[in-house]
């Protein structure tokens, strides 16, 4: 035993600073201190990374450390976000048989009849800016906050932990089925725990309760059933990964090609353009049978919930994140700078309306135009098509950047985990006072970001790797 805790002294050291790192941040960090929060965080990056390189042979002790770093947040308060009591007055007002999107918190309180235990608490924890709004969290999404209804409907702290159960789960499932997808593509299955056991990950999933990794479970899934050959079933997760979060929407017609690509018994040697005027008719069986599935399950996910006023409410909600927030952007910043100069005003309210076509327009160009019909090539598709919609929007949150890292861990890039680190600059926004962005900052996150990307893709380029 002594001779192995000689052996294995360093890693053991690291592991529980690792630990110790992590209690810090769940248990004695606020928000507002950012010096505290960067330098923790800082520490973390390091550490885990350093941990993946020495043990990336020994999957099992990562997979115990990726555990074990989760259940040190298990019975704490979220402290960087406070989306978590929307979450919980969804949850318990769908455990009353209540709608969450007939009305808005605020409307709840003019009715003066509060339906859920711990009203005010939840009321005052969520904030004023989602009082004012309907709920627009999708039904699955829904679904799971419902669990925390029914099983603490009466407990706030009993609700966190069964949000934080459900997420852990998911993690763990991407954990699995990542490993099975990373060794049929033949690639390291290490990686995996550039996602796993990224500490952005551990605290914007686990530790703030946001819901991205439900949602990627669903899609890697869906992508795993898709390369597996099982199309209906992966039309059904990729449904379901929707109706947790939207945005693989967005990647749709990113399927275009793998999804009407050559069969195994065509000649792979067949120039895709050929094939498709060849083989017309099949190819629109192929694409149209998977998104009626994909669109089909999605909109009856809502029959639950429906009646006149739920697309109104839905749809008026989601608009608001690109006309009316604004967080952490790039590209947006420099429209919102030169409409400044040539309008005198933000300008909003247009370029919100614009920007989301020019990502529709690049998401079509990468559908058609770049070679994505096999498996690794679709996973480099959906990192590039999800890293240009969220450089083109006007809200990024950090947790937001979870989607393009796990794409990232199946590709040849690697920017997508400097941009993991570099995102938390954004928290320097917190104060006591408020909320007020450091722009010298974010152009920090966003210079080191596309430096990154730009060197990245010159030497993939010169190995002819793209």
């Amino acid at each position: 035993m002594l001779q192995l805790l000689k052996a294995y002294k360093i890693q053991l050291l690291l592991v529980l600073s690792l630990l110790a790192f992590y209690a810090a941040f769940a248990y004695d960090l606020e928000r507002s201190d950012f010096i505290k929060l960067i330098t923790l965080y800082a520490g973390l990056f390091f550490i885990s990374f350093k941990l993946i390189q020495l043990l990336k042979i020994d999957f099992k002790t990562l997979m115990v450390l990726a555990i074990l770093v989760r259940l040190v947040f298990l019975v704490a308060i979220p402290n960087l976000s406070q989306d978590f009591y929307r979450f919980l007055w969804d949850g318990r007002l769908m455990a009353q048989g209540l709608s969450p999107y007939l009305l808005t918190p605020d409307a709840w309180v003019l009715t003066g009849n509060l339906p859920v235990a711990q009203a005010n608490e939840l009321l005052n924890g969520m904030g004023s800016l989602s009082r004012q709004h309907y709920s627009n969290y999708p039904p699955v999404n829904q679904f799971f906050f419902a669990l925390a209804g029914f099983f603490a409907g009466k407990s706030i702290f009993g609700g966190v932990v069964v949000l934080r159960l459900c997420i852990i789960a998911a993690d763990l499932g991407v954990l699995w089925l990542g490993r099975k997808l990373l060794k049929v593509l033949k690639l390291p299955q290490h990686q995996i725990f550039w996602y796993v056991l990224n500490p952005f990950i551990v605290i914007e999933l686990t530790g703030n309760l946001h819901f991205e990794g439900i949602m990627l479970f669903f899609l890697l899934a869906a992508l795993y059933l898709l390369h597996s050959g099982k199309w209906f079933f992966s039309a059904v997760l990729l449904a379901l990964s929707i109706s947790v979060k939207l945005l693989p929407l967005m990647m749709l017609p990113l399927l275009f090609q793998f999804l009407i690509r050559p069969t195994e018994h065509s000649s792979e040697s067949q120039h895709f353009c050929h094939y498709l005027k060849n083989n017309f008719a099949q190819s629109l069986w192929r694409l149209s049978r998977y998104y009626v599935v994909v669109l089909l399950v999605f909109a009856l996910s809502f029959l639950p919930f429906l009646n006149s006023a739920l697309l109104e409410h839905f749809t008026a909600t989601i608009a608001l994140w690109f006309q009316k927030f604004e967080f952490n952007a790039s590209i947006y910043y420099l429209v919102r700078w030169v409409g400044f100069q040539v309008k005198g005003y933000n300008i909003i309210a247009t370029s919100g309306k614009i920007l989301p076509l020019v990502v529709i327009g690049i998401l079509a160009l990468l559908g058609f135009l770049r070679k994505n019909d096999t498996t690794p090539r679709l996973f480099g598709v959906l990192l590039l098509g999800s890293t240009a919609y969220f450089m083109l929007s006007t809200t990024v949150h950090p947790w937001y950047i979870a989607t393009p890292l796990l794409l990232s861990v199946f590709t040849r890039f690697r920017f997508a985990m400097v941009w993991s680190f570099v995102v938390m600059l954004s928290y320097s926004a917190y104060k006591p006072e408020g909320v007020e962005e450091n722009l010298w900052l974010v152009a920090l996150e966003y210079l080191i970001l596309t430096g990154f990307m730009i060197w990245e893709f010159a030497q993939k380029r010169k190995n002819k790797l793209v």
